[in-house]
């Protein structure tokens, strides 16, 4: 088997037991694989929820916390009891890992989102396991993932994973709920998750974690967006993640070859970056760009709208709506002055694209 990148999610529910403390043969199970993985030459990232899960209990809460102040408290103590429980269990297979802590605005910030990616993947060059989760210390309802499934899938197109492996309790994606419906039909194989698929989930999450089917499912979306294949079931013992990569997991693969990965810039593009203005062309313009691959010059613009400067990211809008985003050379000032020179006939420069081509992302 050839060596892959592999991002590995596991939830609250798969980590914990019914008292929502640790379960160290959940643990155990759980670095094992990944230890089998690491044996077998693949690089791997583990996405780890359980914080506020194991912290809770101990802070005498009957149940997970819903205020935030709550949730904060329990993953700060809960936090330092998971990463010591997975340092201590890696050391035993002679591994080392590290704790990486992410909220949505260190994706947000260009900066920070540069720097998490060095990050990455100087620990991946020097074969540590980099342990990531969301900051529920410090996290507030507008800066959150929602959930570690959908940071997985970020974090697996972040740094071009090869599969991302999503775990649950349930073995893979049904037409409905099986727990409710004995006639629910298990997908053992996806190129896509649809819209209807999406609604079809039950939303529902587990008593000790945020996610539910739902969220899993928007997750694998955003992956395979990214290019990224995934794999969302269960497991059991230290070779259900290589049973996985070879096929044979209990669960369900959702793969299309035909999707190409997104460069880590343009990624920030899509999803990250904060939309400063908007700019609207004509169809030449638009032909241009969406079909055949080139950049957006100052002669197909026919309206701006908002104030921006030179690197910062906007919206292009085409005649049917919006057509993808991306990072402009021009400030605002300056492409209304390259307008004014069109409508007076003026000498354009057409040797400086408004937009280049590596920093647009066409939205479909």
């Amino acid at each position: 088997m050839k060596k892959q990148t592999i991002v590995v999610k596991i939830g609250s529910s798969s980590l914990t037991n019914v008292k929502g403390e640790i379960d160290e043969g959940k643990l155990t199970d759980i670095v094992e694989a990944i230890a089998e993985l690491k044996k077998a030459n693949h690089t791997v990232i583990l996405v780890s929820s359980g914080a506020v899960a194991a912290g809770f209990k101990m802070l005498g809460y009957p149940v997970r916390p819903v205020t935030i102040k709550g949730r904060q408290a329990a993953a700060a103590v809960g936090q330092s009891l998971l990463i010591q429980s997975y340092i201590k269990k890696f050391q035993e297979h002679n591994l080392v890992s590290a704790q990486i802590l992410l909220t949505r605005s260190d994706f947000s910030d260009r900066e920070r989102y540069r720097n998490a990616f060095s990050t990455i993947m100087e620990l991946l060059d020097r074969g540590v396991i980099p342990i990531i989760n969301e900051n529920d210390t410090v996290s507030v309802d507008e800066l959150t993932f929602g959930d570690n499934d959908i940071l997985s899938a970020l974090v697996s197109g972040f740094i071009h994973a090869d599969q991302l492996i999503i775990l649950t309790d349930i073995n893979g994606l049904y037409t409905d709920n099986p727990m409710k419906n004995a006639n629910a039909k298990k997908y053992d194989y996806l190129e896509e998750i649809t819209d209807e698929i999406i609604a079809a989930a039950d939303s529902e999450g587990s008593k000790v974690g945020t996610g539910g089917m739902k969220s899993k499912l928007e997750a694998a979306k955003t992956a395979l967006s990214l290019g990224v294949s995934v794999f969302i079931g269960k497991g059991e013992g230290k070779d259900k993640l290589l049973q996985i990569l070879k096929g044979t997991g209990d669960g369900t693969y959702i793969t299309n070859k035909s999707l190409e990965t997104i460069n880590t810039s343009r990624q920030w593009i899509a999803l990250h970056s904060e939309s400063l203005g908007k700019v609207y062309v004509d169809e030449g313009a638009e032909d241009a760009i969406m079909h055949h691959g080139r950049s957006l010059l100052p002669a197909g613009i026919t309206r701006v709208k908002g104030s921006f400067e030179k690197g910062d990211v906007v919206e292009v809008y085409g005649k049917k709506g919006m057509l993808g985003k991306g990072e402009v050379n021009y400030s605002s000032s300056e492409i209304i002055e390259e307008m004014k020179k069109r409508l007076e006939k003026r000498k354009l420069e057409p040797s400086i694209e408004v937009i280049h081509r590596d920093h647009w992302v066409e939205f479909k």
